[in-house]
């Protein structure tokens, strides 16, 4: 957002819960053990990514190259991300077993069927125009080896789309599937740069989208500006919640904001507490501020004290 630096607006009235997207599944950090070669592989159209063995350990892949393998969309071609050492947040049942690794002649296979899927965009506007749908197009696939093409749209509300299917099928003779997204799906598989100048968390560190949460926001001492705390999508930003686990471990070893204590032979409160920059501001009842370092506190019979 180009306004992102804007001056605080203190909106009241301002719902921020609607910046909230708890229906996204939340990623359960688990490790699972496997005695064969696993690989991470991803699919270039949505960004999504899973992991995969091989039918044969004689098979060596390595980062970069592309493979055919059962997804949940039907058998297609994905990207080799790497070879994954501790696999976390996966089950065994979400292990897919490689057919084979992709030939030249696969390649260029891939690279027809992109020129389709090119082609297939405005055919899908123009008939998505003549049934007066409210859709946003956002990506177009062509499976590699099953006579079907992906449509992934976007919409603020349902869509009745059935007639527009009958439409589609008599046009590109084949299987067609229409996949509503969310607005965090669409950015996941867009790309884009955030605020903060890198690649999009969705996009460039995880598919995985988690739930974030106001209180994610609060806890992390932000302002509570929507326009400061939402990404190009309109939700709250994903490194909210990637950074949340981190600030709350830090916490644990510091102390609360609000809470009293004595120094100097004054009583002091604890005002702001930093945990990136380790520092810990005080008011005093002398009219005292002060800023300390939070390695000088130390709890004592669950009392602060500062050596």
């Amino acid at each position: 957002m180009s306004d992102i630096f804007e001056t605080d607006i203190d909106n009241q009235n301002e719902n921020l819960a609607s910046l909230e997207d708890n229906d996204a599944g939340a990623v359960v950090e688990t490790e699972i053990i496997v005695d064969y070669p696993l690989y991470h592989l991803k699919l270039d159209y949505s960004n999504e990514t899973l992991y995969a063995k091989t039918s044969n350990n004689n098979i060596k892949l390595n980062s970069g190259d592309y493979v055919i393998t059962p997804t949940r969309y039907g058998k297609d071609m994905a990207l080799v991300l790497g070879r994954v050492s501790k696999p976390i947040g996966i089950k065994q049942s979400d292990i897919v077993t490689i057919d084979r690794k992709a030939s030249k002649e696969d390649l260029q296979k891939r690279e027809g069927l992109k020129k389709k899927e090119k082609d297939a965009f405005p055919v899908f506007k123009e008939k998505v125009a003549a049934h007066k749908l409210e859709m946003k197009l956002v990506e177009t696939h062509f499976l590699f080896d099953e006579p079907k093409v992906l449509f992934f749209f976007s919409s603020e509300s349902r869509v009745d789309f059935r007639e527009l299917v009958k439409d589609l099928v008599s046009v590109f003779k084949m299987r067609i599937e229409l996949r509503q997204i969310g607005v965090r799906d669409e950015a996941r598989i867009v790309g884009g740069l955030g605020v903060c100048g890198r690649p999009f968390c969705c996009h460039g560190v995880s598919d995985k989208l988690r739930p974030v949460s106001i209180r994610m926001a609060k806890d992390q001492n932000l302002s509570l500006n929507s326009t400061k705390i939402s990404g190009q999508c309109g939700r709250l930003l994903c490194c909210l919640s990637y950074e949340f686990d981190w600030y709350n471990e830090a916490r644990k070893n510091l102390p609360s904001e609000g809470i009293h204590l004595n120094y100097d032979g004054t009583n002091f409160r604890i005002t702001e507490v930093n945990p990136l920059t380790n520092m810990i501001k005080m008011s005093g009842e002398d009219g005292r501020l002060l800023e300390v370092n939070a390695k000088r506190f130390k709890c004592e019979n669950n009392r602060w004290i500062i050596e």
